[in-house]
């Protein structure tokens, strides 16, 4: 088989990083942020840091729920764009409205009605220099208030993925920076109390969030609307709110899977750490500084991913099937390789990083070993991601839901909690448990890109 020129390679490259490089930016100086927000939490103490990190898990869910909802539409959306469709594009913009609506009265209703329930599940471990009550009450303090940011959250999202799908991956950027910059002043205002106003702890860290939120969501839609003649499918986008019904059910059909799967992948992260956490309570906030400094490196390979599912899907909406599958191969091996250089940078910095943290030696160490081995599995991530999204670009939404979530909570979830619940093994070797299943995904997902069965145009209804 014919593989591709270097010509074809570079091209195909230069294609994704143009996409990727200004979601790299946004959500490195994004997770900068959550790392310098961590840092000054962390600050106040390991009930406050572990409260938040807490808190910060169970938003995960939502936010990843958000994702879900919107990358079915997305997966239409990029297809109508190839296909040169913007009445298509502006329907799958209406239809992302409403799932995010739901979603964000679904996520605030649970959060209040269960927010003890969800907290308690981390605090079963025990060790004698973390107050679980005080945990707690940090948790919730910072929970309710960040429920305020959830809508600007999701109509940032709403926006900024729409965007991303007719090629304008610059403003989205620009946007989250303005946020990052609110955030980063406000938390330090807010938490210490400057220029006058009273210090809020973790109260400040969270509402400096929320604030942050409102930035962002106002610079993008300005910028967009005041460009609509470019992005025209922003051309009389409110005119009404309805949706059109033929177009609904094919984009709620392969939503679903896609939301479900976020929701419940996320969910099977937070049942792993909750698992880990039976060992020691101590697990809670190592697992925070971790990933405060991996979510800071992996941004890469998650945005590389959002750019493969992008441009695979513009291919398949406008019938561009030739090598489609060594262009989908060559730009996982890319994702992998540069997820190489990642995982040296975190080997250098896991034994400094935790020492920023104003914590006890023991979540320190904890903390250094649990970024070292994230970072061995960071190329075998980079791969699976890139992978992931090439098969999602098609339509394929439940079998990536089987692959992705079903393996988690089958695979994963089950393999763990059989480990913690009958064994001694250290946590560590549990972690890297967790990590290494992931080899059988990826096998799974290797058969399924050589099938060729995601290689479907949707938009206009044909099968390849």
């Amino acid at each position: 088989m014919k593989t591709l020129t270097g010509a074809e390679r570079k091209a195909l490259y230069l294609q994704a990083l143009a996409l990727a490089v200004p979601m790299m930016i946004q959500n490195g100086i994004t997770n900068a942020v959550g790392l310098v927000d961590n840092l000054m939490v962390g600050s106040l103490g390991t009930e406050s840091m572990t409260g938040v990190s807490i808190s910060g898990q169970l938003i995960f869910v939502f936010n990843l729920a958000i994702f879900g909802a919107l990358s079915g539409p997305g997966i239409f959306g990029a297809q109508y764009f190839g296909n040169r469709d913007m009445e298509g594009v502006r329907k799958t913009f209406r239809i992302k409205i409403w799932m995010v609506l739901v979603c964000v009265l679904a996520g605030i209703g649970v959060f209040l009605l269960a927010d003890r329930f969800l907290i308690g599940l981390y605090l079963s471990g025990t060790t004698e220099k973390i107050d679980p009550i005080l945990t707690m009450e940090k948790a919730r303090e910072y929970l309710h208030i960040m429920l305020i940011g959830f809508f600007p959250f999701a109509m940032t999202q709403v926006y900024s993925s729409t965007l991303r799908e007719n090629n304008e991956s610059l403003m989205p950027m620009i946007a989250g920076i303005s946020g990052v910059v609110a955030d980063i002043l406000l938390n330090y205002i807010l938490i210490f109390g400057k220029f006058g106003l009273p210090a809020m702890g973790v109260s400040g860290a969270a509402l400096a969030t929320v604030i942050s939120r409102f930035v962002e969501l106002s610079v993008i839609v300005i910028w967009s609307h005041l460009r609509s003649k470019i992005f025209e499918f922003l051309q009389g986008i409110y005119r009404t709110i309805l949706v059109d019904t033929k177009v609904l059910g094919p984009v709620i059909k392969k939503s679903i899977p896609i939301l479900i799967n976020e929701f419940l992948w996320s969910a099977g992260i937070i049942a792993i750490n909750q698992q880990l956490s039976r060992r020691s309570l101590a697990v809670v906030p190592a697992l925070g500084i971790s990933a405060a400094l991996t979510n800071l490196l992996n941004v890469v390979f998650v945005a590389m991913g959002s750019a493969v599912g992008i441009i695979i899907g513009q291919m398949l909406g406008a019938g561009e099937m030739k090598d489609i599958k060594k262009k989908a191969l060559s730009l996982m091996f890319f994702t992998a390789f540069l997820s190489i250089g990642l995982s040296a940078v975190l080997l250098v910095v896991a034994p400094f990083f935790p020492q920023f943290y104003k914590t006890g030696e023991e979540v320190k160490s904890m903390a250094t070993t649990f970024i070292i081995l994230t970072a061995l599995f960071f190329p075998l991530q980079g791969f699976l991601n890139a992978q992931y999204f090439t098969i999602r670009s098609g339509g394929k939404t439940f079998i990536t839901f089987l692959a992705d979530s079903g393996f988690t909570w089958l695979v994963v979830v089950l393999t763990i909690y059989l480990i913690i619940q009958f064994t001694n093994l250290n946590v560590f070797v549990v972690y890297t448990v967790s990590l290494a299943l992931d080899f059988l995904k990826v096998g799974f997902g290797a058969y399924l890109i050589q099938k060729g069965i995601w290689i479907t145009n949707l938009v206009k209804q044909e099968n390849v």
